[in-house]
């Protein structure tokens, strides 16, 4: 967040993905819980994962780059001991940082309706529990807050405020349809203000100038690639079926060299050639 205002964060649901990302330029990326759901399990995200599947997913990412990679931790998965021990789990394989948000444990997706929120001290136990456990203290620690399409706008801040008080070090307000209401979030709260970008939900797409004179300090794009690669993988499907070929579309695919010049192929493929001609 020093070296760019505001961080622009892409999600990576895994470690090609977080490769891929590293090579545009991206200085941090993300683990969404959505994308492990439906990426990794097949499922809808409605509270599903599993720490464990979180856990497994990161240390895959983590081991691939050197990225700081922000992590989605869901409501938290139960009581203060288990997030504590997610926590210390994902301090261990090289996470940089978490979000867990104020929704109760069977959650929605934070663009659909039906939220349900549990009471602030509840969340506040959340946060409090997350900041205890942290081995590391430059592991960063944010609450999300579901409340402005709950309970609106004064709740948010005021649950934001609370949150900032028992240890967050950031805010991520999810579901915001206003850029000057992000101006009013970041001008209220002492602490960096993620802004999800995510597609095709409530937030209007802001660019990242009108997010930076907001005051925004962290842009999320969680899931653009996922929806991306998943149309792509679609349209593949389809025309070789269709078609009996994939010549049709091989101008979108990514070529043999490009994937073995992204993954150091040549250069590991050299050296275990250098180790068995040595032998």
């Amino acid at each position: 967040m020093d070296a760019e205002r505001p961080l622009q964060i892409v999600g990576t649901i895994n470690p090609f993905c977080a490769l891929l990302a590293e090579r545009a330029g991206f200085r941090a990326i993300y683990l969404s819980g959505a994308g492990v759901a439906n990426a990794t399990l097949g499922l809808p995200d409605l509270g599903v994962i599993s720490p464990n599947d979180v856990v497994a997913e990161a240390a895959k990412i983590t081991a691939a780059t050197s990225l700081p990679l922000l992590v989605d931790c869901d409501a938290g998965w139960g009581s203060e001991l288990t997030i504590q021990r997610v926590i210390r789990d994902l301090c261990r394989v090289g996470v940089a940082g978490v979000h867990i948000e104020d929704q109760i444990s069977t959650k929605r997706c934070g663009h659909r309706p039906g939220k349900r929120l549990v009471d602030r001290e509840e969340m506040g136990a959340r946060i409090s529990a997350a900041v205890q456990a942290r081995t590391d203290p430059s592991f960063l620690i944010m609450a999300r807050t579901d409340a402005y399409g709950v309970t609106g706008l004064e709740d948010a801040l005021e649950r934001s405020q609370y949150y900032i008080s028992v240890g967050a070090d950031a805010i991520f307000a999810e579901a915001m349809t206003d850029i000057a209401e992000y101006k009013t979030f970041t001008q209220s709260l002492q602490v960096p203000v993620l802004a999800n970008m995510t597609e095709f939900g409530k937030t209007p797409l802001f660019d990242r100038e009108q997010l930076h004179n907001a005051g925004v300090a962290i842009v999320l794009y969680p899931l653009s690639a996922f929806r991306a690669m998943n149309a792509a993988a679609t349209n593949v499907y389809s025309t070789i079926r269709e078609q009996g070929s994939q010549r049709a579309v091989l101008s979108s695919m990514q070529t043999r060299d490009e994937l073995y010049q992204i993954l150091g192929y040549y250069e590991q493929e050299s050296n275990l050639n250098s180790v068995q001609s040595d032998e």
